[in-house]
């Protein structure tokens, strides 16, 4: 049998946040790494491009200047509008994490990124469309099939490991029978961006935990809502449903955000339609690990497409960007052993640790979705937590993942004691 030349040490799939992250760490290390990605930068990506202090504790790690030279926004925490209370949470002062936020749009921030892992080594190709996994044998993946460039040139790339970094679409784990959880909690989100100077230099990441339209007196909208400035005289406005609410799949979420949009103050420009600077775009959020496993038969799943995304808050970039570090890391250590059990001993490191790391907070997150999922349960928690500004502190906290491990305060340490407590999802 002849043996294959491998194109890389390691093939990612997907140029994303978590892609670029993997492809930079491993990179860093001297890895060779083979980075592709379907489309051309730069490119549009639904989201809501406010990132908290734990993704910006990522992007330092990578070695991006976050600094507002260098074109990032930066915000002190977050606004929180509900309950008839507006109340502003500045981020926590923590060892761990950084005290600022940032916001960037995707159409540059993920191109951004690419580079950062061009330059640690990786080998970015893009146009690339995967199509699917290279079996050997025994069922283990040791390449790619894709289509490349405009033409859709049929070709195979090899490698001893691929990382699925490729989105809440998941087509590469779905090629290998990998279907995402049904019991798992699940949002979909719209955002628009309007062009709006009244608020497009805010310094506080804006959320509202009750959507109301002109005509729906007492009766709140489903969902949540988001108002980020950019600090370009626009900004990126959203709404999200869990699959909690009773309206999820029934309802029609652009009109949604036009209807509570039309309840805003007239200033703000969100009001008229001439001010919206493209069109309202969708996007689902895979969370709390809803496809798993994260590793088998030589693939890692990163980012939204092992389901990461934070079912708390709805935040997937830091945990996109985390878990590629982390799977970098392990591969590192998997590929200095000879292929065969002792490799495949070293990379079941990464779901293991996947699982201590997030498991518990994410358990603690799916009861989460299922409360606020209740009208009436959101209703009470607004009306009497908000008022209490030490305790929506807390809920701060909790909801965006960033306390001290060692040390803290006791609102850590609490925290902390409830995610090792809840059983692992």
């Amino acid at each position: 049998m002849t043996a294959v030349e491998h194109d890389a040490d390691v093939i990612v799939v997907g140029a994303g946040p978590g892609g670029s992250a993997t492809a930079y760490h491993l990179a860093r290390h001297g890895v060779r790494v083979l980075l592709l990605e379907k489309t051309e930068f730069p490119r549009e990506k639904v989201c809501g491009d406010g990132l908290t202090p734990r993704a910006v504790r990522q992007l330092v790690r990578m070695g991006v200047d976050t600094s507002p030279e260098a074109g990032w926004l930066h915000n002190r925490g977050l606004r929180v509008i509900g309950g008839g209370v507006r109340l502003e949470l500045d981020w926590p002062e923590l060892a761990s994490f950084p005290n600022y936020g940032l916001v960037r749009t995707r159409l540059d921030f993920d191109d951004l990124l690419a580079q950062r892992a061009v330059a640690a080594g990786a080998k970015l190709r893009t146009s690339v469309n995967v199509l699917g996994p290279v079996l050997d044998g025994d069922g283990r993946v040791t390449g790619v099939e894709a289509e490349v460039g405009p033409g859709k040139e049929p070709t195979t790339f090899h490698a001893p490991l691929v990382v699925a970094a490729d989105g809440v679409s998941g087509r590469f784990p779905l090629a290998l029978g990998l279907a995402k959880r049904e019991d798992r909690p699940i949002g979909v989100a719209v955002r628009r961006y309007y062009r709006s100077p009244a608020k497009a230099d805010d310094n506080y990441l804006e959320s509202w935990l009750e959507l109301r339209s002109k005509d729906s007196g007492d009766n709140l909208l489903p969902g949540y809502g988001w108002i980020f400035g950019l600090g370009d005289g626009r900004v990126n406005v959203g709404l999200g449903v869990l699959n909690s609410s009773s309206a999820f799949g029934k309802t029609n979420y652009r009109r949604l955000l036009t209807d509570w949009l039309a309840n805003t103050p007239e200033d703000w420009g969100m009001t008229d339609e001439t001010n919206a600077d493209g069109p309202i775009l969708g996007a689902a959020l895979p969370m709390g690990f809803n496809r798993v496993p994260h590793y088998t038969r030589g693939v890692l799943l990163v980012g939204d497409s092992g389901g990461m995304v934070n079912p708390f808050n709805g935040e997937g970039i830091a945990y996109a960007m985390e878990s590629g570090e982390l799977a970098a890391e392990v591969m590192v250590q998997a590929l200095a052993r000879p292929a065969g059990p002792e490799r495949e001993r070293a990379l079941m490191a990464y779901p293991n640790e996947l699982k201590a790391r997030l498991g518990g907070y994410y358990r603690l997150g799916g009861i989460f979705v299922k409360l606020i999922g209740r009208p009436e349960i959101m209703r009470i928690a607004t009306k009497h937590g908000m008022p209490h500004p030490t305790l929506m502190r807390f809920v701060l906290k909790l909801l965006a993942n960033l306390t001290d491990p060692r040390g803290g305060d006791a609102m850590d340490r609490v925290i902390n004691a409830m995610t090792k407590a809840a059983p692992a999802v």
